[in-house]
């Protein structure tokens, strides 16, 4: 029997910064489940794109609104130090990269709705990765033998 998925989600309005003179906002859907505990998903939803979703951690989130953090793909700072106002979102792919600018406050609400349905530090009684690494793997193997 499988448990059923519980989630929080949002949606938040962010600027898209093309560049220094160019900025556009975008509607990005904020996800989380419980059947992921430790990962946020945010969902941008670029005109004349398909919405791309791109997954980390969310304690990655939650420290990016108050003190600049993360390295590699995902960064995440506040715009001024010690004011909970803006949030900036740096994703990159090799040499490509996006900058977004969120409004702090609907971030922080959204990571509270997911404190409260796992608080944070819970999140291992939730995870049972050997198990769904065993289905996972199972899975891929399953897939391979009958596509070969």
């Amino acid at each position: 029997m499988r448990e059923s998925v519980q989630a929080v989600q949002a949606e938040v309005m962010m600027s898209f910064l093309v560049s220094e003179e160019l900025s556009f906002r975008i509607p990005v859907e904020l996800r989380y489940e419980t059947c992921d505990p430790y990962a946020v998903r945010l969902t941008f939803h670029l005109p004349g794109d398909a919405p791309v979703t791109w997954a980390f951690g969310r304690e990655l989130l939650l420290d990016g609104v108050g003190r600049p953090c993360g390295e590699g793909d995902v960064r995440i700072a506040p715009v001024e130090a010690d004011t909970l106002g803006e949030v900036l979102i740096r994703l990159q792919v090799g040499c490509d990269q996006a900058l977004f600018r969120s409004s702090a406050p609907p971030i922080v609400a959204f990571l509270d709705r997911t404190d409260k349905l796992v608080p944070l530090g819970q999140e291992g009684a939730l995870a049972d990765f050997d198990a769904h690494l065993e289905q996972a793997l199972d899975r891929i193997l399953a897939e391979e033998q009958s596509a070969g």
